[in-house]
């Protein structure tokens, strides 16, 4: 298992920038996969980044040259810093990590954090 507390959400305007931040309560390094999801008005909860097993980092199309998703290994956490925010980027943020639980993929969310971006 692993509970996962998130920071830095908030009230933006468009252009402005963001950084939100997900503490892990154990090693990065043991975790499948590690990032953030939103979950916008009306919509369903969608990918925005994340790091996968290998170092590969994937980030969702709307958010490519924005948004950076950068990792402090010493302090199990994960940043995700958000430049140019747009109205369209307003939503609840969750932190995600995957673990590997007897052969199943298994996920964990933390509580969503708030960003709302104001035109």
């Amino acid at each position: 298992q692993v509970q996962l507390v998130e920071s830095g959400g908030g009230l933006v305007h468009s252009g402005e920038s963001l950084r939100l931040s997900c503490a892990a309560s154990r090693s990065i390094f043991s975790l499948y996969a590690m990032g953030w999801y939103r979950q916008g008005p009306g919509q369903q909860r969608e990918l925005v980044a994340t790091f996968t097993a290998g170092d590969t980092t994937i980030y969702a199309d709307s958010v490519k040259g924005r948004f950076t998703l950068s990792r402090d290994n010493a302090k199990n956490t994960v940043h995700l810093q958000m430049s140019s925010l747009k109205p369209e980027d307003t939503a609840v943020y969750y932190c995600n990590a995957q673990i590997v639980e007897s052969r199943t993929l298994r996920d964990y969310w933390g509580q969503g954090t708030r960003v709302t971006v104001s035109s």
